[in-house]
């Protein structure tokens, strides 16, 4: 497993996916060339589903090229200000749909009181893989989940120069458990990609960009876009309080799915690590980081609820698809593994 592992982080850069419309093949094909290429017209993110698979997909690649990008993207198209502009008008249709669809959310305290209440019935993707998932269930969600976890906390980390003081010191102390307490081997994503060999799955970077339907892209979409925007580093916070806040249970039943099923003991390992880790961030998030924020820029608690309330929004219909494939019997993923 450590082998497969250490071979695959030697391919930094993942693959250019397929296109799956005429906004992202108008992205993918300009960038197979040279920084400079004619590109879509800004306006065709206009005619695109917001949280649809094409304007997700080219959403998706113009921000790869900030974080390892493609083995055949000119580096320079990473600040070409024509891609920049066709980026922004999808960052502003997709940004719309999430504002219409979290429309009324709850205020920064209510919303951060709403995320610690479990639901009563126990329904849902983590309780499904806990109680009954099989392990193409696991192989599936990991597949899908890889887009983020194999860059874990690296969209978040965008924020740590816009803030400062207490938020700043807390925002940090996090990270730096998130990326391995400065021990290479324990850096998450590199346990996640220890989960995925001992599932049988490529850890290969981007492997399973392909494979991922709009659900999951938007969700990766969401921090990215959040991250790299100034303006945007109150939702940011928002966002990075979900996942804590909320990680600790869920992992706590995955660690149990993994355990049922023999999934292996790293892949096991990834999701116990999680269960105390993230109860310790919870409380610091909450205090420290969102506490600290709003005591030097109180102006940022609307922006900071709905950054909650767009990451809910975007999990919920990410459950919703799994849980229907699921039950269906049927994959969840564009392509069966």
């Amino acid at each position: 497993m450590t082998d497969l592992v250490t071979a695959t982080e030697a391919a930094l850069e993942g693959e250019l996916p397929g296109a799956r419309g005429e906004l992202s093949h108008g992205v993918l094909n300009a960038l197979r060339a040279p920084a400079g290429a004619p590109l879509p017209d800004p306006g065709s993110a206009e005619r695109a589903d917001p949280l649809g698979d094409d304007l997700q997909l080219a959403l998706y690649v113009s921000y790869e090229l900030h974080y390892r990008g493609f083995a055949e993207v000119d580096p320079a198209w990473e600040w070409d200000p024509a891609l920049l502009a066709v980026r922004a008008a999808m960052e502003r249709r997709f940004l719309h749909a999430l504002r219409d669809r979290t429309a009324g959310h709850p205020d920064v305290h209510d919303a951060l009181d709403e995320l610690l209440v479990e639901p009563v019935d126990g329904t849902g993707v983590s309780y499904f893989l806990r109680d009954e998932g099989q392990l193409w269930h696991l192989r599936e969600y990991a597949a899908m989940r890889s887009l983020y976890h194999l860059k874990e906390a690296d969209p978040h980390a965008w924020v740590i120069p816009r803030l400062h003081g207490r938020a700043k010191a807390a925002f940090v102390a996090v990270e730096f458990d998130e990326f391995g307490g400065g021990r290479a081997e324990r850096v998450h994503a590199r346990l996640f990609a220890d989960l995925m060999a001992d599932l049988g799955l490529d850890p290969s970077y981007g492997r399973y960009l392909d494979a991922a339907p709009a659900e999951m892209l938007s969700n990766v979409n969401l921090m990215s876009l959040l991250g790299l925007h100034r303006a945007h580093r109150g939702a940011l916070v928002g966002h990075f309080a979900t996942v804590e806040v909320t990680s600790s249970p869920g992992s706590r039943r995955l660690a149990e799915a993994m355990r049922r099923t023999g999934a292996g003991p790293a892949a096991e390992h990834f999701y116990a690590e999680h269960v105390t880790a993230d109860a310790v961030h919870e409380q610091i998030v909450r205090r420290d980081v969102i506490g600290g924020l709003l005591a030097d820029e109180p102006s940022l608690a609307s922006d900071v609820a709905f950054g909650i309330a767009a990451t809910t929004c975007l999990e919920d219909r990410l459950g919703d698809r799994l849980m229907a494939a699921w039950q269906d019997g049927s994959t969840s993923l564009r392509a069966p593994l």
